[in-house]
């Protein structure tokens, strides 16, 4: 059996058994994540050169001689009858490494996430800032991709969105777009943004705002009339106006304070907790930007806004990770080991937990 059957088949049983990963590593055999776990196949345990023979049956010859010259890429591809993936190669030890993660080619809509109310609302905004925000697998690119389809089925807009490398593939309902890839469309995020206003978006997806050029550049195209959304590795909505700000020098920070007061609309920091009896969960952290929002950002008092965030709800559509997860063990969907374990304050969590 030819090397390209077996790569293959193995992505399809990833997906049979619902994971969301595969990742193939010298001196161990196949793992997948299941709900957040690895777990390992029951298959040979792999040496680099089996990984090397079957990695490159998906690579062309350029992306060959990339990855032989930087020992990072990045890609996604589509295997026919399987599903869309996006591939990352890697060298340990000096052997090739792959972590493949799964792309479902079903654009999800809000409804389906059971999104709150609140998204629908803030996506129909003309310009702004909206930021998504998680750890690595949390979820942020499924959210993104939700709230673009609701544009999508909703509006006439152009949308541009630049990823590393593009994942959910829309196809033009109401809206048009254009989709690029970092490396093989444009040559970086930031080099995409500047020529972008020239492109007439309406609205631009930045897949990862990952340094001080890119952010800018987002934080720009916001202030002058564009809907934009982006993400961060942040893991909370507070946490996510410190970074931004922290990428700066402190010469230029109160002029990023006034331009992120000015421009945000909303930072939703969001994690998947695995539920009682299999499956995840998104506990989602929703800060709105609003005057006292703004007021606080532009006055360097962003360790204020996480009370602000507890004030007035139901008239705001704010919600803390806490009061998320809490709502979840009320209902027992997640324990109390898994929430307090995956909390970002456990403290406060704990307190409320011990009066349940």
């Amino acid at each position: 059996m030819s090397e390209v059957l077996d790569i293959q088949k193995l992505l399809k049983s990833v997906i049979a058994y619902k994971s969301s990963d595969l990742h193939l590593v010298s001196r161990s055999e196949p793992q997948i994540r299941i709900d957040g776990r690895l777990v390992a196949l029951n298959l040979p345990v792999l040496d680099g050169k089996q990984i090397q023979e079957m990695a490159y049956t998906l690579l062309t010859e350029k992306q060959k001689k990339a990855f032989e010259e930087h020992n990072e890429l990045d890609f996604s591809m589509v295997i026919p009858d399987v599903g869309r993936f996006r591939g990352n190669y890697y060298k340990t030890m000096d052997d090739v490494a792959c972590a493949f993660r799964i792309i479902p080619t079903t654009i999800p809509s809000l409804d389906d996430l059971n999104a709150k109310k609140i998204f629908k609302e803030l996506i129909k905004r003309e310009k702004g800032l909206i930021l998504v925000t998680g750890p690595t697998g949390s979820g942020k690119s499924t959210t993104l991709s939700a709230m673009i389809n609701e544009i999508n089925l909703t509006e006439s807009r152009h949308i541009i969105t630049v990823e590393d490398p593009v994942e959910f593939v829309h196809q033009n309902k109401k809206s048009l777009f254009s989709h690029r890839n970092v490396g093989s469309d444009t040559k970086s995020f930031a080099h995409a943004l500047k020529y972008a206003l020239r492109q007439d978006p309406d609205v631009i997806l930045i897949g990862e705002m990952r340094d001080r050029e890119t952010i800018s550049a987002g934080l720009s195209a916001a202030e002058t009339g564009h809907l934009v959304f982006g993400t961060l590795h942040t893991n909370s909505a507070p946490g996510t106006i410190n970074r931004i700000i922290d990428v700066f020098g402190g010469d230029e920070r109160p002029q990023v304070r006034a331009q992120l007061a000015g421009t945000l609309i909303a930072a939703i920091s969001q994690m998947l907790l695995p539920k009682i009896g299999g499956g995840r969960v998104a506990a989602q952290e929703i800060m709105i930007n609003n005057p006292a929002i703004g007021n606080l950002i532009r006055e360097d008092k962003v360790h204020q806004l996480y009370s602000q965030m507890q004030l007035n709800q139901t008239s705001t559509g704010m919600t803390t990770q806490t009061q998320e997860i809490v709502e979840y063990v009320r209902k027992k969907l997640v324990s109390k080991e898994t929430a307090l374990q995956y909390s970002n304050k456990p403290d406060e969590l704990a307190k409320i937990l011990a009066t349940l």
